[in-house]
């Protein structure tokens, strides 16, 4: 049986999935980088509680995805239209948040398929650069990024609980 990977914009009837998908998939790639699960654990709730991405849906700069395989989801992502970065000088930008599949779909193309519909709605709103924040260790997001022309243009650190994480700033022209 051949996989059948459709994308879809998601709507606020969606957010218990996506903060499904967000709490799983950021444990099976970030989680073994934190020492006390008790900071993990607080990260979700403020991050992906249900309500946290149901009230991400009111502002109209922020439009989600959801990646099913089979009617099964296994990925979303999130675009922030309009959001400015310190390391880009050009006003009209957009941010790639989040593109989170689960594990097991990787080699799916899934989160190429989650971008290319991101890139295309960055680009329809006007924006004419699009960044995005990797953890520095995150090899395989990186060569992705790379793959598909993102450039790194700067560093940032991000504190949660008590781990402290250094993250890329890459971006690339639309």
């Amino acid at each position: 049986m051949s996989a059948d990977v459709q994308i879809r914009k998601a709507t606020e009837n969606d957010a218990e999935i996506i903060a499904l998908l967000g709490r799983v998939t950021f444990a099976e790639t970030f989680g073994h980088f934190f020492r006390d699960q008790n900071d993990l654990l607080h990260y979700f709730e403020r991050t992906f509680s249900v309500q946290k991405v149901r009230s991400s849906f009111a502002n109209p700069n922020n439009v989600f995805w959801i990646a099913t395989m089979n009617e099964l989801p296994v990925g979303y992502a999130k675009l922030k239209l309009n959001s400015f970065s310190e390391f880009i000088i050009d006003q009209n930008t957009s941010q790639l948040q989040k593109i989170y599949v689960l594990k097991d779909f990787l080699a799916q193309k899934i989160g190429l398929k989650l971008q290319d519909e991101m890139l295309k709605i960055a680009k329809e709103s006007g924006s004419t650069k699009i960044w995005l924040s990797v953890l520095q260790e995150n090899e395989r997001a990186i060569g992705f990024y790379q793959k598909n022309n993102f450039q790194k243009i700067g560093e940032h650190d991000f504190q949660i609980g008590k781990e402290s994480f250094h993250f890329h700033v890459m971006a690339k022209d639309l």
